[in-house]
């Protein structure tokens, strides 16, 4: 469990991220730049992304600590 945890939180992270470090499309920045932050399509996705990425992360993060629990109870 902690090991898929980390690696989906990882790969989610990894997918917030690409769009900063590649360059954005040229047609969708001037049509997004009239809306809202918080309605653009990218925005939110990259949101979702985040939770994502910190859910995956939390289950991780309980997987070791079942462990750790589990060491101590022997």
């Amino acid at each position: 469990m902690t090991a898929i945890g980390t690696w989906r939180g990882y790969v989610n992270a990894r997918a917030v991220v690409a769009p900063l470090v590649h360059p954005a499309d040229a047609t969708p920045t001037p049509v997004e730049a009239t809306t809202p932050v918080a309605e653009r399509a990218r925005v939110r996705q990259a949101a979702r992304q985040l939770v994502a990425a910190v859910a995956w992360l939390v289950i991780a993060l309980y997987g070791l600590f079942l462990v750790a629990t589990a060491e101590t109870a022997t």
